[in-house]
């Protein structure tokens, strides 16, 4: 069994005893499950829509920001430029930009 676990466990037996809606509303309720199968090893866990969500959010975040630094050790740093020769370059004047706080990125 999985240490810290032992009052949210759900024995795996317990869906086969016509308790799955008594254990789905637990869930809703109280939180994630563990199912153990009868030798106490993890089946799997039962978590909230919500929880799945941001759990989700959470790994494709950590993916995203894994894919970013790996991204930077490997940056020629001789092909920088600064954000004002980006903008002499590109054309861009002061009133170009301005307003730009108000816009929302995502």
């Amino acid at each position: 069994m999985v240490a810290g676990m032992t009052e949210t466990t759900v024995p795996l037996s317990a869906f086969n005893d016509g308790k799955a809606g008594e254990i789905f509303a637990e869930v809703r309720h109280s939180g994630t499950r563990l199912v153990v199968g009868d030798d106490d090893s993890p089946v799997c866990m039962i978590v909230p829509p919500e929880t799945y969500i941001r759990m989700s959010g959470e790994f494709y975040d950590r993916g995203a920001m894994a894919v970013a630094g790996e991204r930077l050790n490997h940056i020629d740093r001789s092909r920088l430029v600064s954000e004002e020769e980006f903008d002499k370059r590109f054309g861009f004047t002061e009133e170009d930009l301005k307003g730009w706080e108000d816009i929302e990125l995502e």
